[in-house]
């Protein structure tokens, strides 16, 4: 991957993932404000990814006593629901990841650029069908960069 016009990448520096990272675990009891426990007893395993099922997120939204917890178990639903609309079910490692950096004010304009040219690969590997945006994605890349 280029970087190409990236004011606060500096040329002297080596840049690499920082090594403390959360797992995945961590960053879901994180968001949830559920004990490991809980959390857990809900991880499933979809092929090589670890997800929790929407069913648990939708429970807990309805009967977490903490009101900033139900939000922000609910803003990672919409957030999935934006980002990745054919994940039906599930919400997968990638959105948790996600969800916690948005946090730390990192943007998510990588992930939605990936997702459009997922989309847009797809739809030409089919050979039919459309590509149609989605003004939600527009309005959150729009805001990151003006």
């Amino acid at each position: 991957m280029a970087l190409l016009r990236c004011s606060k990448i500096q040329v002297d520096k080596a840049y690499s993932r920082a090594i403390n990272v959360p797992t995945f675990l961590k960053k879901l009891m994180n968001i949830t404000g559920m004990s490991e426990q809980w959390v857990a007893a809900r991880i499933k395993q979809k092929g090589d990814i670890k997800c929790i099922p929407w069913k648990n997120l939708k429970n807990l939204i309805l009967a977490h006593p903490d009101t900033k917890k139900k939000v922000d178990v609910f803003a990672l639903n919409v957030y999935d629901l934006v980002v990745f609309p054919k994940a039906l079910g599930h919400v997968d490692e990638a959105i948790i990841d996600l969800f916690d950096r948005l946090d730390k004010r990192v943007t998510p304009v990588s992930a939605i650029l990936a997702e459009t040219f997922r989309s847009l690969n797809e739809c030409r590997r089919v050979g039919e069908g459309r590509f149609i945006g989605c003004v939600q994605l527009l309005l959150v890349w729009f805001h990151s960069h003006f």
